[in-house]
């Protein structure tokens, strides 16, 4: 995919978020997400897509898979949006 824009010349940032399964859980209920997210509004059905989505695929990359220079994998279970959108804004120096 990143082939398509550099191709054209483009810069392409990868930013990969992860975060614990229970604070993924807690989340998933927020207002907001329900709010934008038509399909979490079922809570019961959502978590147990999480759930099973995790014990049959791998939602993350593995350590040093992922050899890009704009590349950065943040661990998010305990940072604000805005700590994460710092985070990313000083290391692409953006």
């Amino acid at each position: 995919m990143c082939e398509i824009f550099e191709s054209k010349g483009a810069d392409v940032y990868l930013v990969e978020l992860e975060a614990d399964i229970d604070e993924r859980l807690k989340r998933n209920t927020h207002p907001h997400r329900l709010e934008n997210k038509p399909t979490k509004r079922n809570i019961q059905w959502s978590e147990y897509e999480l759930i099973e989505t995790m014990k049959t695929h791998r939602l993350n990359s593995n350590k040093d898979e992922i050899i890009k220079g704009n590349y950065i994998k943040i661990n998010n279970t305990n940072l604000s949006a805005v700590e994460v959108a710092k985070m990313i804004s000083l290391s692409f120096n953006l």
